[in-house]
């Protein structure tokens, strides 16, 4: 995540300090950020559970390039894309929103909303993997503890689905390919970076999956294709106006600014919002495999996020 980095983020008792130097307001909206954020796994359930994903992410991601459009317009600023920079933002749409939102809400219909919210935040130890794997990089002692909590988290959740009858493998795969395609997004975003505004280069990214999404509808759900129920429209709209709108306006505008600990601590509290906000909305009651992994998970996080400058997350999140 774009996130300067302050003298007190190398101190140790920084992390409270770093996060209480932003202002009264700036904390507001990113508390208000990482509840809303993490409020909508569960909205994406309820919008998911008997409505056709792919049609789901067609009316959520147009929706949001509209919103976005929308402000853009109102503050007089352009969206426009040099020529030489269309190569650069297709290759970022790619990993970043095209699989991630495609591939993310295909997981979602078979999984609970707080499981696919702890797998989703595995996105950073990809990233640390992806970099290992791909461009050599070496990781710091302490992200290998990282891999190993994330990786038997993953064992707890995968070995709880292959238990039970009604569970969902499948779905705990596709939604590690999708965190997996997060991590090498953040990657690209750190070795293609262009001249683009940021949201109006998410504008863009955000285009062009409506495309792929619309095809894949056509194709595999014509048949299941009808209105939105009263529910179902409160999740597609809290999608639009919420989670693809507000939130990005509001973290770009403090993604500059935010101190390591505060957006770190920001990313893994989304996945704890979201096992608990589907326990209140949805009713869902994680297994001691989801406690247990949410905690291992955070314990991931953690390695990675706190304590240095966090990698720009190039992506709009679900």
């Amino acid at each position: 995540m774009l996130a300067s980095r302050s003298a007190d983020s190398r101190r140790s008792p920084a992390l409270p300090r770093s996060v209480l130097r932003l202002s009264r307001r700036d904390l507001t909206l990113l508390v208000l950020l990482t509840i809303a954020w993490g409020l909508n796994w569960p909205m994406m359930k309820i919008g998911v559970v008997a409505f056709p994903p792919l049609l789901f992410r067609v009316l959520g991601l147009a929706g949001g390039v509209l919103v976005l459009y929308a402000y853009m317009r109102l503050r007089k600023e352009s969206v426009a894309i040099a020529r030489k920079d269309w190569p650069a933002v297709l290759l970022l749409a790619l990993p970043n929103v095209i699989i991630w939102q495609i591939v993310s809400v295909l997981a979602l219909r078979l999984l609970p909303s707080g499981r696919a919210a702890i797998l989703g935040y595995t996105m950073p130890i990809w990233s640390v993997l992806i970099g290992l794997w791909l461009y050599g990089e070496r990781p710091l002692p302490r992200y290998w503890w990282g891999i190993g909590a994330a990786f038997a988290g993953t064992l707890l959740l995968l070995s709880s689905e292959f238990a039970k009858l009604a569970g969902s493998p499948l779905g705990t795969l596709l939604m590690l390919v999708a965190a997996a395609s997060w991590g090498w997004g953040t990657h690209l975003m750190r070795r293609h970076l262009t001249q683009v505004p940021t949201i109006a280069l998410t504008i863009w990214m955000l285009s062009a999956a409506v495309p792929v999404a619309g095809l894949g509808t056509i194709l595999f759900e014509a048949s299941q294709w009808r209105m939105p129920t009263a529910r179902e429209w409160i999740a597609i709209l809290y999608n639009v106006f919420v989670a693809l709108s507000f939130c990005h306006i509001v973290w770009f505008k403090l993604a500059r600014q935010l101190p390591p600990a505060a957006s770190g601590l920001s990313v893994m509290m989304i996945p704890v919002v979201g096992v608990f906000s589907a326990m209140w909305i949805l009713g869902e009651a994680p297994g001691w495999q989801d406690y247990a992994a949410l905690v291992l998970i955070l314990i991931a996080l953690g390695t990675v996020l706190l304590g240095r400058k966090p990698p720009a997350p190039a992506t709009p999140e679900p």
